[in-house]
């Protein structure tokens, strides 16, 4: 090959023309080759160690006189290939030979078959090099990083099948331990709560497919029985040359963790919340800017009674009840959401949710979840309750002095009625308010059906089995004359109450047939309302519209709720086999919010069945709700239905529905929501 180096190679032979002879044949094979002539096998010893061959070949006279050259690379050289050369050759001389050491036996008869030996060997002779120093680099990385985790502030431990099987000086001391901890099983070091999203996500790295920067929250079950909630990270490793997962949690400051276990005071907020200042300032500008979707709610967090725990266990020790009663706090909350110390026994979070059956899903497993933690407080044990005032946060003109009055005026009821119990602000509007607010939407709506002012936007769907499936959720937005996007949040209700919504659906379908048509995704994923379902006309028009689109049905999955589904179940049925019969697909989406979830499978042809985002985001700490979900996904792929979680907002839910068996996931932790794919043109 032109520009090569010369391959060094030795011949072993008392005559010269073999040397030429072997010369001739790489040089015309294009591998220039430097011949290095030995006469003699004294020699043979001398020319390995100077020059380095990657090729012996020996002229041997005798069985002998071979096996000593063999005997003397064997010693000097052990990876450099031989070949004999013999004047003929036989299956039996060839067994022979390589019997004793040979990598071949060639003729000078047959130079074709020469010459491909020789460069055969030479390939495997450079292959091999290569890998050799290849795992000489790996050793050095492998023992450099082992230095590297060993000095590290990073905590990071190394697990194998469930078992830890190191951990460096950082994780001894953040646990507070002074031996190792290698043997033990991986979850003895977690609280029980976080043990289903901690499976997840070690089966999950195990097979490639977690991302390094999804952070995992966890609560650690320190050496002195104390809890301490902390995030790590997950990577796919090496231990002993098997593969493992390494655990790690940044470094932080003595000063940082002890933040967290401290009692309040001196202006820092207890369990690691926001202090007051800090909280109405975050509060301040967050709602200068829009939702990206769903729905804003502040809530005030009052605890109960609290003077009567005082006398429990004392002025000093109630600190820690505070603290603890954060950390639970924090646990229930998204990780982008805000929370913080509002003062005394009060606290405040800005909840950031799909809807409102999402916010009361919340308050309900918050109030569910304090009454039956028992916390240890010095030498005393309690139970404590709180009270929940909550205020939605309207979408425009943001007054946060009004909407913490009303949420504070609504946590003072509920603890005037005993405790224990969550208020939503009543402030809605009467019926002639209302009236006069649809008058203004509908109107709105109309004409930017008229005029073409929707646009259609998506949410990816990610597969947790490896693939991408290319699938997205489709919503709307509207368009105002200003060109400003209008969350469905504003519009929907008046869209609903007016016999809207079958139009706002046909608007939808057609722009997805045409964009399924030009883009050609995988499967779009289209919202039909109530209204649809009863709407006898629907599968006429969509046949008109299929046929002058030219769009390919499969690329479209119908979805309707579980609620429809449940209320119309008759139409539902008709609708769903219709669609399929057409090679549409067909979805029910908020699955498992029911009494009767699994009999649906049976009743309605489906393709997909979405879990309920309520369901999902209360997953990841329930073990009850973890085995629901496990039941309910088993029953789907009986039926081959895939099955996907909405909602999801956060690593550890990822992990659980993981654990559990779910397909494919959606929701914020996946995407921005409703990233804009195209402005629809109909």
């Amino acid at each position: 090959m032109p520009g090569q180096n010369a391959v060094p190679l030795i011949v072993l032979s008392a005559a010269r023309e073999p040397v030429e002879a072997v010369n001739g044949i790489l040089r015309r094979a294009g591998q220039p080759a430097h011949c290095t002539w030995i006469p003699a096998l004294r020699d043979l010893a001398d020319a390995l160690t100077q020059l380095n061959p990657e090729l012996l070949v020996h002229v041997a006279e005798s069985r002998g006189e071979f096996e000593a050259a063999v005997r003397v690379r064997d010693k000097l050289a052990p990876g450099v290939p031989v070949l004999l050369l013999a004047p003929e050759v036989d299956e039996a001389d060839i067994a022979e030979a390589m019997a004793l050491g040979a990598r071949d036996v060639v003729t000078l008869a047959n130079t074709e078959r020469l010459q491909a030996v020789m460069l055969r060997e030479l390939e495997v002779f450079r292959t091999e090099r290569k890998l050799a120093e290849t795992l000489k680099s790996a050793q050095e990385a492998r023992s450099q990083l082992g230095t590297v985790l060993h000095r590290s502030n990073d905590a990071i431990i190394q697990v194998q099948e469930g078992i830890v099987v190191d951990a460096n000086p950082a994780w001894l001391e953040l646990y507070g331990v002074a031996e190792g901890v290698s043997g033990e099983p991986v979850m003895d070091l977690f609280d029980d709560s976080t043990h289903a999203a901690l499976r997840g996500a070690l089966a999950a790295c195990l097979q490639g497919r977690w991302k390094a920067d999804h952070p995992l929250r966890v609560n650690a079950q320190l050496a002195d029985g104390s809890v301490l909630p902390i995030e790590m990270t997950l990577a796919l490793g090496e231990h002993e040359g098997e593969p493992c997962v390494s655990l790690m949690v940044p470094s932080r400051s003595r000063e940082e963790r002890g933040a967290i276990a401290r009692p309040a005071g001196g202006g820092e907020a207890p369990g690691g919340l926001l202090p007051r200042r800090e909280l109405l300032e975050g509060l301040t500008r967050r709602l200068a800017t829009p939702a990206l979707g769903g729905m804003r709610c502040l809530a005030l967090i009052w605890i109960d009674k609290f003077t009567d725990l005082e006398r429990v266990v004392g002025v000093m020790a109630s600190e820690e009840i505070l603290i603890e009663f954060a950390r639970l706090l924090k646990e229930t909350l998204h990780p982008k959401e805000l929370a913080g110390h509002f003062g005394g026994v009060r606290f405040l979070v800005l909840l950031e949710r799909g809807n409102e059956q999402d916010i009361n899903a919340w308050s309900e497993r918050l109030l569910s979840r304090v009454q039956r933690q028992v916390m240890r407080i010095r030498d005393k044990a309690v139970t404590v309750t709180c009270s929940l005032g909550m205020s939605v946060v309207p979408s425009a003109q943001v007054k946060l002095d009004a909407v913490i009055a009303d949420a504070a005026e609504a946590a003072r009821r509920g603890a005037a009625r005993g405790g224990n119990q969550s208020i939503m602000t009543d402030r809605a509007d009467n019926d002639s308010r209302v009236m006069s607010y649809d008058k203004v939407w509908v109107k709105h709506i109309k004409a930017a059906l008229m005029e073409n002012r929707f646009r259609l936007v998506q949410q990816p769907i990610a597969s947790l089995e490896g693939e991408r499936p290319g699938m997205f959720d489709v919503l709307v937005r509207m368009i105002d004359t200003q060109g400003r996007e209008v969350l469905p949040s504003e519009f929907m209700a008046a869209a609903a109450r007016n016999d809207l919504l079958r139009n706002i659906d046909r608007w939808v379908v057609g722009a997805s047939l045409s964009f399924a048509a030009q883009k050609k995704p995988e499967c779009l994923f289209v919202r039909l309302s109530k209204e649809t379902v009863r709407d006898a006309g629907f599968l006429e028009w969509l046949d008109n519209h299929l046929r002058a689109s030219r769009a390919e049905p499969q690329r479209l999955c119908f979805q309707v709720t579980e609620e429809s589904a449940t209320s119309h179940l008759p139409q539902v049925k008709a609708l769903g086999a219709a669609l399929r019969q057409r090679s549409f697909r067909f979805a029910l989406e908020g699955f498992g919010s029911g009494r009767a979830s699994s009999g649906l499978l049976e009743a309605v042809p489906l393709d997909f069945v979405k879990i309920d985002g309520t369901i999902v985001q209360s997953l990841a700490r329930d073990e009850p709700l973890q085995q629901r979900v496990r039941a309910l996904v088993e029953a789907a792929r009986k039926h081959d239905i895939q099955t996907i979680g909405e909602r999801v907002e956060d690593a550890n839910t990822m992990a659980v529905l993981w654990q559990v068996g779910v397909q494919y996931i959606q929701g914020y932790f996946i995407n921005e929501p409703e990233q804009v794919v195209l402005r629809a043109e109909r």
